[in-house]
C-alpha cells in the first residue's frame, strides 16, 4: 500500500489538534496558519499544512484499470439523483455481498474511489456516491470540497445514503445484504443508518460520530467500531456509546488503536497509519464476510 514520507509523529500534538479542528470545520485557515505559526519549528505554517494535506497520488492502491475488478460510474436513484462509483470481482458469476462507502466530510476523493476497488478486489459488490453531486462531483481538493459539503442539508443528504441501501439491495449483482462503512463524517452516517435501517445488513464506522442512547436502541445491525487512541474527540463518547449499544443488545465489536490518529485509514496524509490501517481492514473484510455472505 503506498504510503506518505511524513508521518504523524513529524507533527506537535498542537498542530495535528488544530489541523482537525479546521478540517472538521471548527477553526478557520487563518486559526490554524497562526495556531500551526506557534510550532512551524522553521517551516511556515502554510507549509505545514501543505504538508498535513492528501497526497492522493501515493496513495493509490488499487489501479483502476486492475484486471481483477470492473469499474463503473453511473446516476442511482435517490432524491438528488447522486453520482455512484461502482467497482466488484471481474470473475463474479453471482450475486455479491454489496457495501456502502461513505466518504469524509469533502465529497468522494481519490482515497474513497480506491476504498472501493480494494472491497472489490476482496470479493465485494462495493459503491461510494458522491454527497457533492449538484456541485458537479468531488472539485479535485479537499479544501474546496469541505466547503461544498458544509453548504449541503445534513437531513437531505442523509435521504440520498439511504436510497443507495435500497438502490444496493435491489440490484441484479447483489445478494441483498448490504454493509456500510464510512470514515469519519462517513463513519457517523454509518451509525446513523443503523439506527434508521433495521435491514442494514452490517456497518462499520471508523472514527465517526455516535447516536444518541434512544437511537443507538434501535439497532440491528452487527457494527465493528474503529477508533484512534489519540482521536480523544471521537473516543471520549465511545463508552457511552458501548454502553447503549450493550444495552440494546446490539452485536458488535469495538478497538481503540494504540497511538492512531483520527483519520489513521486513510494512507495520503500523514495521520496515516500503517499498522493501525491494515489491521482494522483485516477486520473489517472479515466483518462484512461473516455478515453479508
Amino acid at each position: 500500500m503506498g504510503k506518505p514520507t511524513l508521518s504523524a509523529k513529524d507533527f506537535s500534538p498542537e498542530v495535528l489538534d488544530a489541523f482537525d479542528k479546521y478540517v472538521h470545520g471548527m477553526i478557520s485557515r487563518r486559526d490554524f496558519l497562526e495556531r500551526g505559526g506557534k510550532f512551524a519549528a522553521g517551516s511556515s505554517a502554510a507549509a505545514i499544512l501543505a504538508s498535513l494535506s492528501p497526497n492522493y497520488a501515493q496513495a493509490q492502491d488499487i489501479a483502476e484499470d486492475d484486471p481483477r475488478i470492473t469499474t463503473e460510474k453511473l446516476i442511482y436513484p435517490s432524491p438528488q439523483n447522486w453520482q455512484g462509483y461502482v467497482a466488484k470481482p471481474a470473475n463474479a458469476t453471482g450475486p455479491l455481498p454489496a457495501v456502502l462507502v461513505i466518504h469524509e466530510n469533502r465529497g468522494r476523493n481519490p482515497y474513497v474511489d480506491d476504498v472501493t476497488r480494494r472491497l472489490a478486489v476482496a470479493g465485494f459488490l462495493a459503491m461510494a456516491p458522491d454527497a457533492l453531486t449538484s456541485f458537479g462531483g468531488w472539485p479535485g481538493n479537499d479544501d474546496e470540497g469541505r466547503d461544498m459539503q458544509a453548504q449541503l442539508d445534513r437531513d437531505e443528504m442523509f435521504q440520498n445514503w439511504v436510497a443507495a441501501v435500497r438502490y444496493l439491495q435491489t440490484r441484479p449483482d447483489s445478494n441483498g445484504k448490504v454493509g456500510a462503512v464510512g470514515f469519519c463524517y462517513g463513519g457517523g452516517i454509518v451509525n446513523q443508518l443503523a439506527a434508521t435501517l433495521p435491514d442494514l445488513a452490517a456497518g462499520v464506522p471508523y472514527y465517526g460520530g455516535q447516536v444518541s442512547a434512544e437511537e443507538a436502541a434501535k439497532i440491528k445491525a452487527p457494527l465493528l467500531i474503529h477508533n484512534g487512541e489519540l482521536d480523544t474527540r471521537i473516543v471520549e463518547g465511545q463508552a457511552a456509546f458501548g454502553d447503549a449499544l450493550t444495552k440494546a443488545g446490539v452485536t458488535f465489536e469495538a478497538y481503540v488503536y494504540p497511538g492512531a490518529n483520527h483519520g489513521f485509514h486513510n494512507n495520503s496524509t500523514p495521520r496515516f497509519d500503517e499498522a493501525a490501517a491494515d489491521l482494522s481492514w483485516e477486520r473489517t473484510i472479515a466483518w462484512f464476510n461473516q455478515y453479508l455472505r
